[in-house]
Order: C-alpha cells, then structure tokens, then sequence
C-alpha cells in the first residue's frame, strides 16, 4: 500500500518540485499552500504523514500541528524549517511535531526521514498492540491503544511521542532507565538537540501527571530517569 503524504508549503517553485519528486518515489501526494485548508483535507485524504512549513499564511505551522494533533494523535508530523535557533525547533516538538529538516533540504534527505517516520509509527503500533488494554498509573489509567491517560478529572490525548517515550518509562517502572537507552530507543541516535527534546517530552509528562504527587519522574544525573509509581 503507497503511503499518503498531506504536504503543507506556501512556496508555489518548491512546492511542485517536492510533490512531483515524491509522486516519482511512490508516494501519494496532496500538495495544500494555506494553513487555514488543512484540516479540511484529512476526512478526504486520510495521510499517513504530514509533511509541514513553519512559516505559512493565515495559519502558522505550531499552530497547524497543535491542531492536527489534537485530531490525530500517533500521525508523525515532520517540520520544514528555514529556522535555526534551537528554541523554535524546541517549539515545534512542542507543538507536537515528530521531526524536522531545515531548509534548504535535500530530496533524499527528505525522503530518509518519510521512511523512517513510517517505520517508527508501525514499530510503535506493533508494540502497544501487545500491551494491556488498560495500565493503572496511581490515580491514572493509561489506554495504549488509544494514547488516552485518564487522571481523575480529564482525558489527556498523547502524541506518539508523548507514547513511546510514556511506554519505555513504564516498561521501566520503579527502576533506573537510561537516558542514552530512551534517546536511542526513541530518536534513533543521542545527539544534542534529541537530548534537548527529551526534557521537552519529560516536562510534559510531569504536567500530565500533577494530579497525583504519589507519582514521579525522577532525573538520576548522569543516568536517566527513575519512574516512580506506588
């Protein structure tokens, strides 16, 4: 089955190239130049993954994707970016982006990381297939298949970030994880700026679980992260 690209770029010049070049690859794609036409274009398209500009008219990129996600929660979303200050890029993993590539990119870079998103998302699907339907976290329930955690007064939707790193920290439960384990079982590598966007993540999962002081992420300097559940 060819996988569905929704490609969001304002730039008329690069956006015919990217598309074509990626229809030549196999890939089904729909090219859309105005944020504010997005949203309209999943219940048509149905993609596998989003391929998204930052800076793009009436709706910016964060924005798009803090949208996207809330609607769709385990699509991988790869941002195009001519940004280079670490803090946007932070921002848009924030936002719930799952990569990025800065512009200007290469086709076959492009392309790697396409492939690689797909992967991770099938890798990711294949594990929480085989976990429980249900985790009781304290005071919270986690539902993996669903990427739902219910504390006792809301239901918190997870990115498929937000899960794969929730999932490595309760298969880890009340035992020391390594931090270079987590980065590379993730990210695929431990470089700088993936370490970055862990504490992104890790600072999430504080919040969604404040409800219940019994539960904590402990930060063990120099090692990882202790995951404490009663």
């Amino acid at each position: 089955m060819k996988t569905k690209i929704l490609y969001i770029e304002d730039e008329p010049y690069l956006g015919k190239i990217v598309k074509e070049t990626l229809q030549k690859e196999g890939f089904i794609v729909e090219w859309r130049n105005d944020g504010a036409t997005v949203l309209g274009a999943f219940n048509n398209f149905s993609p596998d993954i989003c391929v998204l500009d930052i800076m793009l008219p009436n709706v910016d990129g964060y924005t798009l994707c803090g949208q996207i996600r809330k609607q769709h929660p385990s699509l991988p979303i790869i941002f195009l970016t001519a940004k280079t200050e670490t803090a946007d890029l932070v921002k848009g993993f924030e936002a719930g982006g799952t990569d990025y590539i800065r512009k200007p990119f290469s086709m076959e870079e492009l392309i790697v990381r396409i492939h690689n998103q797909i992967k991770l998302v099938e890798g990711v699907k294949s594990d929480l297939a085989s976990q429980p339907e249900e985790i009781t976290l304290g005071k919270f329930r986690l539902f993996p298949r669903r990427y739902e955690l219910q504390s006792p007064s809301k239901t918190i939707k997870l990115s498929q970030r937000d899960m794969e790193v929730l999932s490595l920290l309760v298969a880890h439960r009340n035992q020391n994880l390594d931090r270079k384990q987590l980065l590379m079982t993730v990210w695929g590598d431990d470089s700088f700026f993936n370490s970055r966007t862990l504490d992104v993540y890790i600072r999430k999962l504080r919040n969604y679980f404040a409800e219940d002081p019994s539960i904590e992420i402990v930060t063990l300097k120099g090692k990882g992260y202790l995951f404490l559940v009663p």
